[in-house]
């Protein structure tokens, strides 16, 4: 299952999770420890039996390869589908580790897998496939997600180009209703009122993304579980809560109306509700300074973001890379350095996200530095990507000559000219890297790399004012 270096990410398995628990339970089953006799094939199965607390052990199967979404069987007597034990073994899977290897299925699994596919040709209207014709590409999320994350679902690829199409054709017509229903959702909700939302609890908002789930809308579903955080979550929350119904509305209108959106913007709507995306974009080769990497960690996963600087073509890259339950992400490049590598864009907006492709030497220092701009030339920037992008956080900005100061209770970095700041955003302020970034600065201009966004600037990297190897911040 990682046709042209595609992986399912955890991020995209935790979108199948019916709840809340689920999602806890499946974490902790995201080890080796509980399963033996896993397995998985390139043709789309994935199975294990785990070893259970009441009167198991529980056989337990996947079938990922069909793009109307995975289905699952499992011995334990759950009521919940997807199972943990379903979830659990793939979120062991998309840890690529070696902890469930390819191999050939045993024969439990592999009539169920049979019987299923038999099932589904017959009731379409087709004839059986001849075994091994499947082949499926699951593509990463993000959210960025939003920045947080754009998850994503699956997308099958068959020797038959018409089944294929007809496959994509019920799962737009899925996500259609899906969005359709979650604009009727939003609308008796402002109805109501947003006191209503403060009423109604968590529950609400996480039995509407369950039904975004089961639409193959992964993306909506990440997003009304968002909102569903913001409710009550503290001061000002009613006008954070109606901003970010707003830019929900925006996105479902969008994807109601994609036929008429301009290619990128397009692309980057099926990205933001759940559909996979390929890096389609051309090999390009350059030396790549590795600019900053960090991780965001929940209960979920860990997603790894590097930001690279092509030191001739002048671009700013992202790659992304996942781990499950508390696992480190495979992907890590020392900060500082320089690769000689291709990278290959995909879709939408900006198109600054990358996949890495091929190496042509080890990282290496490098004296270049990436090109900066003025805090008011940021914020320009950034308003110029929401054009690209409305649901987009920040941007990657290398700010030139500023100076961390402090403002009241928070801190921001002024320009050294005598123009414009830009604040720093409240988690930062809390982080051991601002003290590293004053104590670097010593009140001399520094130039600073970061992410440039709606709740202000998060410094990442910095360079002395003189010579000096990058400093991490993160």
């Amino acid at each position: 299952m990682t046709q042209q270096g595609v992986r399912w990410t955890a991020d995209q398995v935790l979108a199948l999770a019916p709840d809340a628990a689920s999602r806890e339970a499946a974490g902790r089953l995201a080890t080796a420890g509980p399963w033996s006799e896993v397995g998985s094939t390139d043709g789309g199965t994935v199975w294990g039996v785990c070893r259970g607390g009441g009167g198991g052990p529980y056989r337990t199967v996947v079938d990922v390869a069909d793009a109307s979404g995975p289905a699952c069987t499992c011995a334990c007597p759950s009521l919940r589908y997807p199972c943990k034990h379903a979830l659990g073994l793939l979120l062991l899977w998309t840890g690529g580790d070696g902890a469930v290897p390819e191999g050939e299925p045993p024969a439990w699994a592999e009539r169920w897998v049979t019987g299923r596919r038999e099932d589904a040709e017959a009731a379409a209207g087709t004839e059986p496939a001849e075994t091994g014709a499947a082949e499926t590409e699951a593509a990463g999320a993000e959210a960025a997600a939003g920045a947080a994350g754009d998850a994503s679902g699956s997308v099958s690829r068959t020797r038959d180009p018409v089944a294929a199409r007809r496959r994509a054709e019920r799962r737009a017509e899925r996500i259609t209703a899906g969005a359709t229903e979650l604009e009727q959702r939003l609308a008796d909700l402002l109805r109501g009122g947003l006191a209503e939302a403060e009423q109604t609890g968590y529950a609400w908002w996480e039995e509407t993304a369950a039904r975004m789930v089961d639409a193959q809308a992964p993306g909506l579903a990440s997003r009304v579980r968002e909102l569903g955080s913001t409710a009550s979550s503290g001061p000002d929350w009613p006008v954070r809560l109606l901003e970010e119904c707003a830019l929900l509305h925006l996105l479902d209108q969008g994807w109601l109306r994609r036929d008429r959106l301009p290619q990128d913007l397009a692309a980057t709507v099926r990205t933001r509700v759940g559909l996979s995306a390929t890096a389609d974009g051309p090999a390009v080769r350059d030396q790549w300074l590795i600019l900053a990497q960090y991780d965001s960690v929940d209960a979920r996963l860990t997603t790894r973001r590097v930001w690279l600087y092509g030191t001739e073509t002048g671009r700013t890259a992202l790659l992304l890379s996942y781990g499950a339950a508390g696992r480190a992400p495979e992907l890590t490049l020392p900060v500082g350095l320089s690769l000689d590598a291709e990278l290959s864009t995909y879709p939408g907006g900006g198109r600054r996200r990358a996949a890495l492709g091929k190496r042509f030497a080890p990282p290496a220092p490098v004296e270049i530095r990436p090109k900066g701009v003025t805090p008011s030339q940021a914020l320009a920037r950034y308003g110029r990507a929401l054009r690209d992008d409305p649901w987009l956080e920040s941007v990657p900005v290398t700010l030139e000559q500023v100076v961390p100061v402090p403002d009241g209770d928070s801190w921001q970095l002024a320009d050294a000219s005598g123009g414009t700041a830009l604040p720093l955003t409240p988690a930062f302020g809390n982080r051991a890297g601002l003290w590293r970034l004053v104590a670097l600065s010593g009140g001399v201009p520094v130039q600073v790399f970061g992410e440039c966004g709606h709740r202000g600037f998060t410094p990442l990297t910095a360079w002395p004012a003189g010579p000096g190897q990058a400093v991490s911040l993160t």
